[in-house]
C-alpha cells in the first residue's frame, strides 16, 4: 500500500530534490557504488581466474575494473537521480 502511493502520487512525484526526503545524496550513491562494485569485483576476479589462471592477472584486471566502473555507475545514479520520470 505504501509503496503503491510512493509511486502513484502526484504531490511525491512534483517534489523538488531538497523537499523529497526519499531522494538519493551523492553519499548514498557513493555507498551503493562501492557496495556494488565489491560484488561485481569479485565476480570479476573470479570469471578472470577462471580464463587465465593466474591470480596476479585476474587481480589486476579486476583492480581496474573496480575503479572504472565505480567512477561510472557514480555518474549513472546522479544522472538518473535528474530525471523525473519513475518518481
Amino acid at each position: 500500500m505504501i509503496a503503491d502511493q510512493m509511486i502513484f502520487s502526484k504531490k511525491i512525484a512534483n517534489q523538488s530534490f531538497e523537499e523529497d526526503l526519499s531522494s538519493e545524496k551523492p553519499v548514498r550513491s557513493i555507498a551503493k557504488a562501492l557496495s556494488w562494485r565489491v560484488v561485481g569485483t569479485l565476480d570479476t576476479l573470479i570469471v578472470s581466474y577462471f580464463l587465465t589462471g593466474k591470480i596476479s592477472l585476474a587481480a589486476s584486471i579486476a583492480s581496474i575494473d573496480f575503479l572504472t566502473k565505480l567512477i561510472l555507475y557514480f555518474f549513472h545514479e546522479r544522472i538518473w537521480n535528474t530525471i523525473k520520470w519513475g518518481k
